[in-house]
């Protein structure tokens, strides 16, 4: 997937969820403040929750959640080196499948990172 891909991603998944965000409104934003919450800055940082859900998101395969994580790391000033190393603990931790991964995100980071 390219990373001109993953900004369409991220517009058609929001634009694809917002009939079901009428429709069940209350578990939506349940939804909405649970991420919220979790994602707050705390003890550990918003940008280190970030790189967490963006590994997680590598090793279960989620091409939109590289989307959606990789914008918020590049709004968090991200940088390509924190990004690189966090990539190699998901090879690490996921093997050849996480790898192939890997490189969406670093296309991601790359194109996301150009149009800020």
């Amino acid at each position: 997937m390219s990373s001109f891909e993953h900004i369409t991603l991220i517009k058609n998944i929001n634009e694809n969820l917002a009939p079901l965000r009428k429709a069940q409104p209350d578990a939506m934003q349940a939804f909405g403040q649970l991420a919220k919450s979790a994602m707050a800055e705390g003890s550990v940082s918003a940008k280190h929750k970030e790189l967490m859900a963006l590994a997680i998101g590598i090793t279960q395969h989620c091409s939109g959640c590289i989307g959606f994580h990789v914008k918020a790391l590049i709004r968090l000033g991200c940088t390509r080196q924190e990004l690189e190393e966090m990539l190699s603990v998901c090879v690490y931790m996921g093997g050849g499948p996480a790898l192939m991964y890997c490189s969406e995100a670093l296309s991601a980071y790359e194109k996301m990172s150009a149009e800020k």
